[in-house]
């Protein structure tokens, strides 16, 4: 009887009460709802967004090292929760609005590729992303690069029309034949997002694109010599963390759409320094993030001239992780070049968790002063700025001159100037025992110090991190 009484209340519940509960837990979870009463079997067929990754079905992997068995288990377990998800709703007429996959290269993925390219001809399916993780994640060998590029092509070759349905793409450790990338941009021809980790065609190779769908494309870390955008209309978004070329990493053609440019990149004494106004040639982006890693500043300063037709439609840059050890008056040159600005966003500190210290770092070609070469002198010498409505520091306040100095040097330049944000410096989950908060007697101090004397005061928030940051 009570059984009953569970589920005639259970029954009551219209679906998207019950889809809402449901498509808040994990596939495993959901899947699991199927027990609990007869009204709950179909809910999981009903589901907008299937998402299914590797371990899902799996207790949770202890073990630092995956095997060839672990990979082998994860992904044949995974093929048969596919199957069973994905056949259920083939009577269905629920659109599945987002099929995520996330499962590692093996022979088996031949068999999970198949089954979605079966899902896709017999089911309405709007949306379709894949995560491709290899056994070996981090540091791989020429041989454990060249080895996932051939399980990998040989995956591609046998499951076109499941490919030629991606939205979105994850690769990592791949070495591919000079070929291979023409062939993936070729059959992916609904690709919108595609993320590249150590991924290349050999060391100093060229990867070139042209794509007329992509609007995404993050490239992180490789061999690459150069990325060479030849033809993308619909790219907004371009990320480029970490290269290891003398030259520029990237070059731009066809991209008139393009709105957001970051670059990430640890830098060592052999570094060019990057001209903007030649990198982003072409183009009239609205966001720029550049992060320096707490290592070399590897932009050239540059003036109005120069960058005014690549920054006349910027409006918000961030400044990451720059060395506590620079002065940030170079910054002010952004203000100089983007007449529209308005928000800039500056971190300082030196995050040893994430730095190389020690007897390592003596083994690299660090630069002994990172900020050489950065002595900024404005084209004129009453530089006055008239968008900029924000201004955000990070950092460690002990240094508490140099940051008063520089918030006063924005605020003389930036007349119109709104608010500023200054926060404690964040920490990753490594250094989170060294979270600060302000204290009354800081904020009193450096609200004074920072308006002493200037003609029109300017809101100063001092807001708490509220959680560790990475």
């Amino acid at each position: 009887m009570v059984e009953d009484n569970e589920d005639d209340r259970l029954s009551i519940l219209p679906d998207d009460v019950l889809l809402n509960i449901v498509e808040r837990l994990d596939i495993a979870d959901a899947t699991r709802t199927t027990i609990l009463s007869r009204r709950w079997k179909q809910i999981p067929a009903m589901l907008s967004k299937v998402v299914i990754m590797a371990g899902s079905f799996e207790p949770k992997h202890t073990t630092s090292k995956l095997t060839s068995d672990d990979i082998i288990r994860f992904n044949s377990t995974m093929l048969e929760a596919t199957r069973s998800i994905l056949e259920r709703r083939a009577r269905t007429l629920y659109t599945i609005h987002l099929l995520r996959m996330q499962f590692y290269l093996g022979d088996e993925s031949i068999f999970i590729g198949q089954t979605v390219a079966n899902t896709i001809a017999t089911q309405k399916v709007a949306s379709v992303e894949f995560t491709i993780l290899t056994k070996v994640r981090k540091n791989c060998t020429n041989n454990d690069l060249l080895t996932y590029g051939r399980q990998f092509m040989s995956f591609f070759d046998s499951c076109p029309n499941t490919f030629g349905c991606l939205a979105r793409l994850r690769l990592e450790n791949l070495r591919l034949g000079e070929s291979d990338f023409p062939k993936i941009f070729s059959i992916c021809k609904q690709l919108e997002f595609l993320f590249l980790y150590e991924c290349d065609m050999g060391i100093k190779s060229l990867l070139e694109v042209e794509h007329p769908q992509l609007g995404e494309l993050v490239i992180a870390s490789g061999c690459l010599e150069r990325v060479h955008l030849k033809w993308a209309p619909k790219l907004t978004i371009l990320k480029f963390n970490v290269f290891r070329t003398k030259d520029d990493p990237f070059c731009l053609g066809y991209v008139p759409l393009l709105q957001t440019v970051s670059i990430i990149n640890t830098a060592f004494s052999w570094h060019k320094m990057l001209k903007l106004s030649e990198l982003l040639r072409k183009t009239a982006i609205s966001n720029l993030h550049l992060n320096f890693k707490s290592e070399k500043i590897w932009v050239k300063l540059e003036g109005r001239r120069q960058l005014l037709p690549v920054f006349h439609k910027l409006r918000i840059v961030n400044l990451l992780n720059i060395s506590e050890e620079c002065d940030l008056s170079w910054t002010m040159f952004l203000l100089q070049g983007a007449p529209n600005l308005k928000e800039l966003r500056v971190l300082v500190r030196d995050h040893l968790c994430e730095m190389i210290t020690g007897e390592r770092r003596k083994m690299c070609p660090f630069s002994e002063q990172k900020d050489k070469g950065l002595q900024w002198e404005p084209s004129t010498t009453d530089l006055k700025h008239h968008n900029l409505a924000k201004l955000t520091i990070y950092g460690r306040f002990q240094a508490e001159d140099k940051f008063v100095s520089y918030a006063r040097s924005v605020m003389e330049a930036a007349v119109n100037l709104e608010e500023i944000k200054l926060y404690k410096s964040p920490v990753c989950w490594k250094c989170k025992h060294l979270l600060q908060e302000w204290t009354l007697e800081e904020k009193s101090y450096l609200s004074y110090k920072i308006n002493k004397g200037m003609p029109s005061l300017v809101r100063i928030h001092f807001p708490s991190l509220g959680q560790v940051l990475s």
